[in-house]
């Protein structure tokens, strides 16, 4: 347990960011487990607006520091690589 006061407020602090960043965090999962799903039933024009959500969720959290950056950007690589798959076994 903490001592000092200014320890017992880290302690508090901690807790509350950690519940607000473990909703961002599920939140960031989900959207993108959504527009995986997309991309596997192959219709591309439904996949779009749920990629883009994810980027953009994506982008958020590495933002606020929830996601490291490079993790972020590699995340959406990978997803952009299966959008643009899926688009060109379309064609």
């Amino acid at each position: 347990m903490p001592n000092s006061p200014s320890a017992k407020k880290a302690l508090r602090q901690n807790a509350v960011r950690n519940g607000r960043n473990k909703g961002r965090r599920s939140s960031m999962r989900t959207q993108l487990k959504k527009a995986l799903g997309a991309l596997s039933s192959g219709n591309p024009t439904a996949a779009l607006p749920l990629v883009r959500a994810a980027e953009g969720s994506l982008d958020k959290n590495a933002q606020n520091g929830i996601l490291h950056r490079n993790a972020a950007a590699r995340r959406k690589s990978r997803l952009v690589r299966k959008y643009n798959a899926l688009l060109a076994k379309q064609q």
